[in-house]
C-alpha cells in the first residue's frame, strides 16, 4: 500500500521564510526520488501519476492531510485512465505521499503545481505560490531541476525562484536548473490526455531549458522550447486570455442573435464548418475553474502596475464577470412571464460544477447565480449528482436535492449538463432557463 508520511513535524512558515523541520535529512549526493510534485490538486496529482507511470520514483507533497488521505483511499476526481494509474501507484512503495516540505531535498527534480487564484477584487492571490517557492528556495540542493507550472505573471519565476536562489548561493544554470513550463491539463477531457499534449518549456538559461525539457518530456507528448522564462509565462497567459475573449464574444453574439431572432448555436455550428480562420466558442452562464476566470487578471494586474491599458481584455473580463447576473435577470423575466415575482419563487439550478462531468465548483457561475437569486428573495435549491453541498458568499450552505423530479419549482436553470443527467423531467417545469443553449424538446425554454 502507498506510504503516507504525516509523522515528521511540518515546516513552520514565518512571513515569506520557510523554516525546515528540526531534524531533516542532510543534503544528499544521490536522490531518493526522481521527481517531487508540490501540490496534489487537479494538476499536481495527474502530473505525479504521469511521472510514476513513466517509471519515476515520485514523492507527492501537499500540506492538506485530508487531501493526502483522500488520494490514498482513491477518493479523488480523475479521468478513467488516471484512476487506473492511481490504483497502480497506490500499490507501489516508490510513491510517497507526504505533507513534509523537507522531502524536497530528496528529489532530483521538483515541480510546483499549486493554485494561483484571484481574490474578491480580482487581484492575484499569490500566497500559496509564494509559500511553495520560498520552501523550495530554502530546501533546494545543487543538481536539482526546479520547474514552476502554476500560472502567474511574466517574470514570476525569476522573482520567486531565480533571484532568491542566487541570494542563497545557488545560481540557475550552474548549481540548479530553473524553468517555467505551464500546465496543460484539461480536467474531465479524455480527448487530450497530458501525455499527448505539447508542453512549452522556457529556462533561466539554455542549460536550464535543456534540463527541464528532458524532465517534462517524460510525461508529455512533445516539448516546445522557448528562449526565456518570460516567453513561457506569457504563452500561458495568452492561451487563456484568448479563450476568455472569445467566450465573451460568443456570449455577446448570443444577445445579438436573440435580437434578430436566430439560434446562436445554429449560427456558430454553421460558421465552424469553415476549415480555417475560425474556432467555435459557445455562450454559457459565465466561466469557472482556475484558468479562464483568473489568468487574464494576472496579466491585467501586471499591466496596471506598469500603467498600460488593455481595453479589449478588460472589456472581455468585465463582460464575463457580469454574465451570471444576466442569467439571474433572465430568470426574473421568465418568472414575470409566469406571473411570479422573484421573491418567494422556487428556483432550482441544475448542475453547479463549472464544467460537465467534473466534480469541481471553483469559480463556478452557479454559485453567483444561486447567491444573487437568494439575495433577491427566491427560494433556491440545486441538483447535481457530483456535488452534495455548496457554500455561498453570505456563508450559507446549500445541500443538493436528491431527486429533482420530486421537487416543485417555478423555474429550473440548466447550468451544467453532465453526460449522466436525465433531463426528461424538465418538460413538466413551468419555466426553464437554458444557459447551455443546447436543450431541445422542452417547452417554455428561455435562454439568457
Amino acid at each position: 500500500m502507498v506510504n503516507v508520511d504525516l509523522s515528521t513535524p511540518t515546516a513552520v512558515t514565518t512571513g515569506s521564510r520557510v523554516v525546515p523541520p528540526v531534524s531533516p535529512p542532510g543534503g544528499a549526493t544521490t536522490f531518493t526520488y526522481d521527481v517531487a510534485v508540490v501540490g496534489l490538486g487537479y494538476v499536481g496529482l495527474p502530473t505525479a501519476l504521469a511521472f510514476h507511470h513513466a517509471g519515476d520514483r515520485v514523492v507527492g507533497i501537499d500540506l492538506d492531510p485530508q487531501r493526502l488521505h483522500a488520494i490514498a483511499r482513491g477518493q479523488v476526481d480523475l479521468l478513467g485512465a488516471d484512476q487506473d494509474r492511481l490504483a497502480v501507484a497506490l500499490a507501489d512503495p516508490e510513491l510517497l505521499l507526504t505533507d513534509q516540505p523537507w522531502r524536497l531535498r530528496e528529489a532530483a527534480a521538483v515541480i510546483i503545481c499549486v493554485p494561483t487564484p484571484v481574490d474578491a477584487a480580482r487581484n492575484p492571490d499569490l500566497r500559496a505560490l509564494r509559500r511553495a517557492c520560498a520552501a523550495l528556495v530554502q530546501l533546494a540542493v545543487p543538481g536539482q531541476t526546479l520547474v514552476l507550472t502554476s500560472t502567474s505573471y511574466a517574470g514570476c519565476t525569476r522573482d520567486l525562484l531565480v533571484d532568491p536562489l542566487r541570494v542563497r548561493g545557488l545560481v540557475a544554470g550552474q548549481d540548479v536548473f530553473v524553468a517555467f513550463s505551464p500546465e496543460r491539463i484539461d480536467p474531465g477531457n479524455a480527448r487530450y490526455p497530458q501525455e499527448q499534449v505539447t508542453r512549452v518549456v522556457g529556462g533561466a538559461s539554455a542549460g536550464c531549458t535543456v534540463a527541464a525539457a528532458g524532465l517534462v518530456a517524460r510525461a508529455a507528448g512533445s516539448v516546445h522550447e522557448v528562449d526565456s522564462l518570460e516567453v513561457a509565462e506569457m504563452a500561458k497567459l495568452v492561451e487563456n486570455t484568448f479563450r476568455a475573449v472569445n467566450i465573451a464574444l460568443a456570449n455577446e453574439f448570443a444577445d445579438v442573435c436573440a435580437t434578430v431572432g436566430v439560434d446562436v448555436s445554429d449560427v456558430i455550428d454553421a460558421a465552424a464548418t469553415k476549415p480555417y480562420g475560425f474556432m467555435p466558442f459557445y455562450p454559457g452562464p459565465g466561466v469557472g475553474g482556475e484558468c479562464i476566470p483568473c489568468d487574464p487578471h494576472y496579466l491585467l494586474w501586471q499591466l496596471r502596475r506598469q500603467q498600460v491599458h488593455a481595453p479589449l481584455i478588460s472589456a472581455a473580463m468585465t463582460a464575463i464577470a457580469r454574465r451570471p447576473s444576466q442569467v439571474v435577470e433572465r430568470v426574473a423575466q421568465t418568472l414575470r412571464g409566469l406571473g411570479h415575482a422573484v421573491r418567494g419563487a422556487r428556483v432550482l439550478v441544475v448542475g453547479v460544477t463549472y464544467k460537465p462531468d467534473v466534480a469541481d465548483v471553483r469559480e463556478s457561475p452557479a454559485l453567483a447565480i444561486l447567491a444573487e437569486l437568494s439575495a433577491a428573495g427566491a427560494v433556491v435549491s440545486f441538483y447535481d449528482p457530483l456535488i452534495t453541498s455548496v457554500g455561498l458568499a453570505d456563508g450559507s450552505v446549500l445541500t443538493g436535492v436528491a431527486d429533482p423530479a420530486a421537487v416543485t419549482v417555478d423555474v429550473a436553470v440548466l447550468h451544467t449538463a453532465h453526460s449522466s443527467l436525465d433531463l426528461g423531467w424538465l418538460t413538466a417545469v413551468p419555466g426553464v432557463v437554458d444557459t447551455t443553449y443546447r436543450l431541445d424538446g422542452v417547452p417554455h425554454r428561455d435562454v439568457p
